[in-house]
């Protein structure tokens, strides 16, 4: 047989099909996973679950209580009566699925810059990305401590006076982060002995902004960081007492209008509010069914390739179970959400 026939081509190594490649893949799955974990910020610090491949809309969760030991000293000989466990448990319905879509014309493609291709991967991973961590920011971090939205929620200067949305004639009561209300937070998770490991601050940009402004938390003679480590050179909030702190825009807005609170991903009307959140990783579960992904077909009858993007996912707080008909304790969340100004 003559050389230069019955070469392999890209189109012979397509396997087939109309506009697949077997062995020359597109890459837009695998870049799109890579963006979108970079983009998740609360979605990152808390327990996920993989449930990639399962069916069921319900995932239960065990959530044993614990039980407490008792003296045996002055009991020696006589019969051990067993303590009598009472467990639970908490659901996480799955019932969260994002979509977002691109349609590229052929010559859209052919014309465009390639770097084009980079802006639409950040673009549909970025949307996915925001549409995880603005659930968990809007729907599921108010309700730390409380059975709704904001019920157990306190205020930034002394992190222990309950946010309240007619408070100074109904324009609400939030307040700025200060040493005092830092340190009260950090003591309401000690005293329900959540561990100091894995635990994080996660607040807005304006709070940022105003701590950096606390010489308490930036300046050498109190944090003891000189050079490159210094807040001051950095512009990073760095540590709260042993604690990271990360800075998200999506931090949901709390909007007081005329006495009632919303809150939202976008600011809205009355007076505004942000919400930090200070929580044990464990404080909250992300399950996910569908990790992100993309679907790619070209549509003849438009010439153009269209790319889907979704996610399917989940996410419930992590309550431990109190022992009277294994209701939840709210006092018991290992998450507080901290109302701050906008």
């Amino acid at each position: 047989m003559a050389l230069g026939t019955n070469q392999i081509t890209t189109t012979t190594a397509a396997g087939g099909s109309a506009n697949g490649k077997a062995f020359v893949p597109d890459l837009w799955s695998d870049e799109i996973a890579v963006a979108y974990k970079k983009n998740l910020v609360l979605a990152n610090l808390i327990a996920r679950m993989d449930h990639t491949g399962k069916f069921g809309a319900v995932v239960h969760v065990p959530s044993p209580v614990r039980t407490s030991a008792a003296t045996f000293y002055a009991s020696q000989g006589v019969q051990i009566t067993p303590t009598v466990s009472t467990e639970g448990e908490f659901t996480v319905t799955i019932n969260q699925h994002w979509v977002n879509s691109k349609q590229i014309p052929d010559v859209a493609e052919k014309q465009f810059m390639p770097s084009y291709r980079r802006f639409i991967t950040d673009d549909l991973s970025y949307s996915l990305a925001k549409a995880v961590d603005n659930y968990l920011h809007v729907t599921l971090a108010p309700t730390f401590r409380g059975a709704s939205a904001l019920a157990g929620a306190v205020i930034g200067s002394d992190g222990s006076t309950a946010w309240s949305a007619t408070a100074n004639t109904n324009t609400g009561n939030g307040a700025a982060l200060t040493d005092a209300g830092i340190r009260k937070v950090t003591q309401t998770l000690d005293d329900l002995d959540v561990p100091g490991s894995d635990r994080f601050w996660v607040i807005p940009p304006a709070e940022k902004n105003r701590l950096l402004g606390l010489s308490r938390f930036t300046e050498q003679a109190f944090v003891g960081e000189g050079g490159a480590a210094n807040s001051l050179r950095t512009g990073k909030v760095g540590d709260l007492y042993g604690v990271p702190v990360y800075v998200s825009s999506n931090c949901a807005f709390v909007d007081d209008n005329a006495g009632t609170a919303t809150v939202a991903a976008a600011q809205g009307t009355g007076t505004h509010y942000r919400q930090a959140i200070y929580a044990h990783r464990d404080s909250a579960v992300l399950v996910e069914q569908i990790k992100p992904r993309v679907q790619a077909q070209y549509k003849v009858e438009y010439l153009s390739d269209v790319l889907v993007a979704d996610t399917l996912f989940g996410a419930a707080l992590v309550r431990t179970l109190s022992t009277s008909a294994g209701s939840p304790d709210v006092t018991l969340d290992r998450g507080i959400s901290v109302i701050v100004p906008a």
